[in-house]
């Protein structure tokens, strides 16, 4: 089987690698691509694959664009920390839909689940697909991180924390008071474990929470720069692909 991942994060795709070499090492990942204009350029040039692996927030915004772009009939398995574009997501050739992390046996049944669709194309849903999104969240974000420190272990309460970021493909938790701790996760997977009500992820480097939020000051074209307490090492913008989600959960 030869298989394309769209990730935008290296890390993640790397993982996602390893799961699929573990389910059959024959698979064969051709490339990983990290946006939408190296995903549009590179399906113009090479044969189509037999599945593809895509994010939907890239580098340089939504997966969706490809399709918009190119007439794509390529099987697509999504795997996202958000659940918002499921139904969006069935309409252009999707398989399944995974939130990130990626649990290997869900992965292993969304792959069963190609090879079935394959033999026996079947259509999705769409109601039991709308039913799912609408069940409740409630109790599966986390309330608390426990973060071992050489021989000492601290538990952070989720509604102390200011913002989380990633510097050097490390992550590190920044409380309300300023203290800083190294987290054993990506944004990726923060993103589905942090409550949205509360958490939004402003681009590639920064989850914020909304309480951190000083105020917001507008740049030429609709830029927005966001100043947070306590006060970021480096300047921090939201990106343009996530710029109409934001101002959105700032109006919730």
């Amino acid at each position: 089987m030869n298989v394309v991942i769209i990730e935008d994060e290296a890390r993640t795709a790397r993982q996602l690698e390893r799961l699929l070499n573990k389910y059959d090492p024959s698979v064969q990942v051709l490339t990983q691509l990290p946006s939408v204009k190296e995903a549009v350029a590179w399906f113009s040039t090479y044969p189509h694959p037999d599945l593809v692996f895509m994010d939907i927030h890239l580098e340089d915004g939504l997966a969706f664009r490809i399709f918009e772009q190119l007439n794509l009939k390529i099987p697509v398995i999504f795997t996202t920390a958000f659940d918002e574009y499921m139904l969006k997501a069935f309409k252009v050739n999707s398989i399944d839909y995974l939130l990130k992390p990626v649990d290997y046996d869900e992965l292993v049944a969304a792959l069963e689940k190609f090879k079935t669709i394959r033999s026996h194309p079947v259509l999705p849903d769409l109601n039991a697909l709308l039913q799912l999104i609408q069940k409740p969240h409630a109790g599966t974000f986390k309330e608390r991180f426990m973060i071992s420190i050489g021989t000492r272990l601290h538990s952070v309460e989720v509604a102390d924390i200011a913002y989380v970021y990633s510097e050097e493909k490390a992550t590190f938790l920044i409380t309300k008071g300023g203290q800083l701790f190294p987290l054993e996760y990506s944004l990726d997977q923060l993103s589905s474990l942090l409550n949205p009500d509360h958490f939004f992820r402003v681009n590639r480097q920064f989850i914020i929470a909304r309480a951190a939020i000083q105020s917001i000051h507008t740049y030429s074209a609709g830029k927005l720069k966001i100043e947070l307490l306590p006060l970021p090492r480096q300047e921090v913008f939201v990106s343009l692909s996530r710029l109409s989600e934001f101002k959105d959960w700032l109006g919730r």
